[in-house]
């Protein structure tokens, strides 16, 4: 152990055996690509099962969700007809245990109509789901769907939703899924947008605040997922994960997680070089400069931004930040900002930038304008 909030482990089992024996009914944890988050969410699982002598599991403790759980559906483009094409479920897997009682169309359509606009119906025998936007009367006059192939994005939605809903079962304690104890969550929003990034963070927070029956962890390499769950719910404890020569690293960033601080500031860097800038961005914003006024002495953001009292543009743009922050981060419809308001954000953070010097290496746009101005 390298330090107080620093631990070592040589195996990914070692790992989550530590996570196991944690109190917190949330862990979150933010690591890059390539630092083993997959192979540990399967180390965890792994653990919650319990084995006869000869292997077979008899019981088990952990609903996860990871890029194996998305392999669980598979497409058939009835290539030989170009007609029918439909999702296929791996029905042997228990993640579908006793779906036909449970209607689960009715239980997954609440959380996909927040995201995507097509329908789909479920064939429980054969273990298929059907999509379309449209429908058309056939020679009988009757109308029927016009089956659709819907996008990597869209299926990675729908594939998130049908999860959604079985967690939803397990926090409920429903009795096909009484059993379990721990949902592990591992990067849920491959293929997805910023916009519905900030959407499915709060969603599934919303989901997750104020039960009691399951612990949770989380983990993911998206800044802005990471940083919306962080927001959300505060009382989770968070780590840094990385990968060392000898093993892996976890971190305990307790109530500042710098690690993801710089992260996100490159986020909204990229955002105001490309003018693609949302209202939300100032919720992004205010929560890095509200830690930086933490962490330099200083007692309320406001410092941050007015360094002078009689600085009329300094107030203004305090002022900014309060009105274009407030809100639950324009959640359900994400705006864009005014060619105005971009403007000013991009002032107020490249002000913040240059008066608390953070590496121009990390920002390598930012840099070349300030030497060609």
């Amino acid at each position: 152990m390298a330090a107080a909030n620093i631990q070592t482990f040589t195996t990914l089992e070692a790992l989550a055996r530590h996570l196991r024996e944690q109190e917190k009914k949330y862990i979150l944890i933010f690591a890059y690509n390539s630092t083993g988050k997959t192979r540990l969410s399967m180390a965890f699982k792994e653990l919650g099962k319990e084995r006869h002598a000869d292997g077979e599991v008899i019981a088990r403790d952990t609903l996860y969700f990871n890029a194996f759980t998305e392999d669980l559906f598979s497409w058939d483009n009835d290539l030989e007809n170009d007609a029918e094409r439909v999702l296929k479920m791996n029905t042997a897997s228990r993640f579908f245990a006793g779906l036909a009682e449970l209607e689960m169309e009715h239980r997954i359509r609440p959380f996909l109509n927040r995201y995507a606009d097509f329908h789909f119906d479920i064939d429980y025998a054969a273990g298929t789901v059907r999509f379309w936007r449209e429908t058309v009367k056939n020679d009988a006059g009757e109308e029927e769907p016009l089956l659709i192939k819907v996008s990597r994005g869209e299926e990675n939605i729908f594939v998130w939703c049908f999860f959604l809903a079985i967690a939803q079962l397990a926090i409920d304690g429903q009795e096909a899924y009484d059993w379990v104890r721990y949902i592990y969550i591992d990067d849920p929003i491959s293929s997805v947008d910023d916009n519905n990034a900030i959407a499915v963070a709060a969603h599934l927070a919303l989901l997750l605040k104020g039960q009691d029956r399951v612990r949770v962890v989380l983990s993911s390499h998206h800044t802005l997922f990471f940083n919306v769950m962080c927001n959300e719910l505060t009382r989770a404890q968070r780590y840094f994960l990385s990968k060392t020569s000898g093993g892996w690293e976890l971190r305990n960033t307790g109530d500042t997680p710098r690690f993801y601080h710089v992260a996100m500031l490159k986020e909204l860097h990229k955002a105001a070089e490309s003018g693609e800038l949302y209202t939300y961005h100032f919720n992004i914003l205010r929560g890095i400069m509200e830690k930086a006024a933490t962490f330099h002495g200083f007692t309320h953001v406001g410092e941050i931004v007015k360094k002078n009292p009689d600085d009329e543009d300094d107030a203004l743009h305090f002022r900014y930040i309060q009105l274009l922050s407030h809100g639950n981060y324009s959640l359900f419809e994400p705006k864009e900002m005014l060619e105005e308001n971009k403007e000013i954000f991009r002032r107020i953070l490249r002000d913040f930038m240059n008066d608390y010097r953070f590496n121009p290496e990390l920002f390598p746009e930012a840099a070349t304008e300030e030497t060609t101005t």
